[in-house]
């Protein structure tokens, strides 16, 4: 009898792992430079998946998203417009709703250089969207820089059905 307890109280732990991973929180790694200086290639952080089951992103806040362009990997950005915002990109400098807005986070690693999405917009953030920057701004792939893969078209918005969660923190 021992035996089958044992059994069962492993595929039950198992079970619920899984289930906690998936539908509650997960792990997650930051393979790319894009949220430098905020965050850390090779730091380890937790997703809150639960985060968005009741309410949507708010500007300013760490996403975890699967990629509008079909890039393989999830990507992790600051939400910086939501539905019905303008945002517009001017010299590297976010306006949103025609306001200035000072990002101390923001990075700029060729803060000389003029790069595609230094001047965008205005735009209008469509319902069911957002529009996400790395906060190292001239390093990231983001709305200022996605383009559809078959079209070549830019990409601004992402998909709030892309989004996979809220990042919480590191361990």
């Amino acid at each position: 009898m021992k035996p089958l307890r044992t059994t069962i109280i492993v595929i039950i732990t198992l079970a619920a792992a899984f289930a906690v991973r998936r539908w509650v929180a997960a792990p997650i790694y930051i393979a790319s430079e894009s949220m430098a200086p905020t965050l850390a290639i090779g730091q380890h952080l937790f997703l809150d998946r639960v985060a968005y089951l009741f309410r949507q992103p708010r500007r300013g806040e760490i996403i975890a998203f699967h990629s509008p362009v079909g890039e393989d990997h999830e990507s992790v950005k600051r939400v910086i417009a939501v539905a019905g915002d303008t945002v517009e990109l001017r010299q590297k400098q976010v306006y949103l709703n025609g306001e200035h807005q000072f990002e101390g986070y923001a990075y700029y690693a060729r803060r000389e250089e003029r790069l595609a999405g230094d001047n965008l917009g205005p735009l209008r953030v469509p319902r069911g969207r957002l529009f996400v920057l790395g906060d190292n701004r001239d390093n990231s792939n983001d709305s200022a820089s996605w383009k559809d893969p078959v079209t070549g078209e830019s990409v601004y918005f992402l998909p709030l059905t892309r989004v996979t969660g809220k990042i919480r923190g590191a361990y």
